[in-house]
């Protein structure tokens, strides 16, 4: 599923201060030059209807509002971030896999935690919009999809607070008859260069020979183009910066401290993690565990080890120790658990160094 917080700075001054929601609010980059210089950075849905739009001169934004009692406000980062991470925390800790991809959207995988099911999918969105919601005071938009493409352009057209959910069978039928502007990737000029080519939809896409498409845009983006409009696209969910990672994320069965309780869960977590270590043929060197606890707040213990290994003995040990210890500095009962295993290599390499060893 995709996550859109919507028009997140503006709503965010909003919750700030609650005076300002029946007024056009746009928070703009101001460039210092003069009181006016710079650029909309992004505006509330009163003040789109009035024409606002992000990156529009600061200037012509007023000119478009100049009879309105609108709001003009500067951008205050710090504070938006602040709003984001406590959101994406909530978020990461929901899903099988988290990607951040801006500080107010993300993709989360939650294939294994919903079973595949999209009915569980479609709950667990209701879930996270009421979360949202309730801590925050925010409102966001989501897509579910059996990909991240197809997750994207369903959050985009239900817009604010929309819930889209499109099951693999639907895929076809929900991309055909949508503009071509609505495929991810197709920006203004590459949309001008489609409808000259009589490309109005995604559909018309989906018909064009991949050969013809060829000849426009080059090998690469007409293969993406092509399988796009099919609603082909095989990127993971993966956490930005991080090479690669392998992760699980349980319910308790009963909020708890105790010790044996937590760790019987993350046996059997520790259990699938490693389960696709070796299918993947993969070792790891550092392990990390998250407790999610009863308030809600996040906490998390890792370390490194001394070299890659592929044991399941070693992220056993790995995971009760840092277990235990965590418990020791928390005073409230876990909610939820989660075990993971990072700085992947390879399990190739280390058989081609003992190799090379018994060789030499």
């Amino acid at each position: 599923m995709l996550v859109d917080l919507d028009y997140f700075f503006a709503q965010a001054e909003e919750v700030r201060d609650p005076s300002i929601r029946t007024k056009p609010v746009v928070v703009c980059v101001y460039s210092g030059r003069t009181a006016d210089s710079g650029a909309v950075s992004t505006a509330n849905y009163l003040a789109r209807r009035y024409g606002v739009k992000s990156g529009m001169p600061i200037f012509l934004a007023k000119r478009k509002l100049e009879n309105v009692d609108a709001v003009f406000l500067s951008v205050d980062h710090d504070y938006y971030e602040n709003v984001s991470d406590r959101i994406m925390a909530m978020l990461r800790e929901r899903a099988d896999a988290f990607e951040q991809v801006g500080i107010d959207e993300a993709f989360l995988d939650v294939s294994s935690r919903v079973e595949r099911d999209f009915d569980k999918a479609n709950l667990l969105a209701q879930e996270i919009r009421q979360e949202i919601r309730w801590k925050e005071g925010l409102t966001c938009s989501i897509g579910i999809g059996p990909n991240k493409l197809v997750a994207k352009i369903a959050a985009d057209i239900r817009k604010p607070d929309g819930l889209t959910t499109i099951r693999l069978e639907q895929v076809h039928d929900f991309l055909s008859p949508l503009p071509i502007g609505s495929l991810i990737g197709v920006g203004k000029k590459t949309k001008e260069r489609m409808l000259s080519l009589g490309i109005r939809t995604i559909g018309d896409l989906a018909r064009v020979d991949v050969q013809a498409l060829n000849e426009v845009f080059g090998r690469t983006l007409a293969t993406y183009f092509h399988d796009a409009s099919f609603g082909i696209d095989e990127d993971p969910v993966r956490e930005a910066g991080e090479a690669e990672s392998i992760s699980r994320i349980a319910t308790l069965k009963d909020d708890t401290r105790d010790l044996k309780a937590v760790l019987d869960r993350a046996r059997d977590l520790s259990g699938e993690v490693h389960a696709d270590l070796v299918q993947r043929g993969k070792m790891f060197r550092s392990v990390s565990v998250l407790a999610v606890m009863v308030d809600m707040s996040v906490h998390s213990r890792s370390k490194t080890l001394e070299e890659s290994t592929s044991e399941l003995e070693a992220l056993n040990v790995s995971v009760e120790d840092l277990l235990a210890r965590m418990l020791d500095d928390l005073d409230r009962p876990l909610r939820r658990i989660g075990v993971k295993v990072a700085g992947l290599s390879s399990a190739d390499v280390k058989q081609e160094r003992l190799t090379k060893f018994l060789h030499s």
